[in-house]
């Protein structure tokens, strides 16, 4: 594993493990092709749910999920995702898009739990799992969810 030095202020540098985690397979041509194929296919994600507090529609994961796995299957893509949580306590969701070749891509999204009980964890979770699968499967959705950090005056 190839290291870095960090410089810590007047001290000596610490020696940190720079990442050498892999983000696809070595070929992605055939996975390329058929996510190429069932994009063609996707009409986008409806707005079927309502934030009750800005009265706003949006598309859920599962209206997501509904305009994407069937395409993707018909194409021999399947999506896996999973949670984790760093040495500094930082929470991620990992989403793999997977070919039935065996290749695979992947990706990495950081985000904040900001009520620390199950609920928050929860809907952590799943703004993580719908936002990283509408970017990896190209869905379009639009939503009213930047509106909690829109500073209105």
């Amino acid at each position: 594993m190839e290291e870095k030095q960090i410089p810590q202020g007047d001290s000596a540098p610490k020696i940190v493990p720079k990442s050498t985690e892999r983000w696809m397979s070595d070929s992605i041509e055939k996975l390329a092709d058929a996510l190429a194929k069932a994009q063609s296919e996707m009409k986008g994600a409806a707005k079927k749910s309502t934030n009750p507090f800005f009265k706003s529609q949006y598309a859920d994961l599962h209206t997501c999920i509904e305009a994407s796995f069937p395409h993707l299957t018909k194409h021999g893509l399947s999506i896996v995702q999973g949670n984790d949580v760093d040495e500094r306590g930082s929470f991620y969701v990992t989403t793999m898009l997977l070919h039935s070749s065996g290749q695979w891509i992947k990706s990495k999204l950081k985000m904040p739990i900001t009520k620390p009980d199950a609920q928050g964890v929860g809907a952590t979770i799943t703004y993580a799992r719908r936002f990283a699968l509408s970017a990896m499967v190209g869905i379009s959705q639009k939503d009213d969810d930047a509106e909690s950090i829109t500073n209105h005056k």
